[in-house]
C-alpha cells in the first residue's frame, strides 16, 4: 500500500487573521513536496500532541510567534501524490510577536489572495474564508 493510501496524516493549519481581514500565507521551501506553492502555515501533529498544541508548536518553529488563542474552523482531507492528509484549520486573531522566516520560507499578508501557485487543498478554502473575514 502506498503512503498516499495509508491512514491520513493529521496536520494542524493556522490562519492568522489581522483585524482588516488580511491572512498570512507562506511559500513551501525548496526540498519539500510542492516547493514554491503557497499555503497556510502549519505542520504534522506529533504523537501524544493535541491539534492545538501542534499548531502552537509549529508557529513557534516556523514563524517565531506565540499563538495566544485560536478557534477551530474546519477540517478537510486531501490526497496528494506523496501523502493523504487530514487538515485541521484554526483561525487565530490573537498572537504575540511578528512573523519571521525561521525556515527560509517566503510569506505574505494577503487580503484578496494574489500569490500563485496555491497548494491545491488551500484553494477551496479561500471562498469560505471570505465569508468569515468580511462579516
Amino acid at each position: 500500500m502506498s503512503e498516499a493510501q495509508a491512514r491520513p496524516i493529521d496536520v494542524a493549519v493556522g490562519i492568522l487573521m489581522k483585524p482588516n481581514g488580511d491572512v498570512l500565507l507562506g511559500q513551501r521551501p525548496d526540498g519539500k513536496p510542492y516547493a514554491g506553492y503557497w499555503e497556510f502555515p502549519g505542520g504534522k501533529v506529533d504523537p501524544g500532541e493535541s491539534i492545538l498544541q501542534a499548531l502552537k508548536r509549529e508557529f513557534v518553529e516556523e514563524l517565531g510567534i506565540e499563538v495566544v488563542s485560536a478557534q477551530e474552523w474546519c477540517g478537510i482531507e486531501h490526497v496528494y501524490e506523496h501523502a493523504h492528509v487530514r487538515l485541521h484549520f484554526f483561525i487565530s486573531r490573537e498572537w504575540r510577536g511578528e512573523p519571521q522566516s525561521l525556515e527560509g520560507q517566503a510569506f505574505a499578508w494577503q487580503g484578496t489572495v494574489g500569490v500563485e501557485p496555491l497548494l491545491p487543498a488551500t484553494i477551496p478554502l479561500l471562498a469560505w474564508l471570505d465569508k468569515v473575514r468580511y462579516q
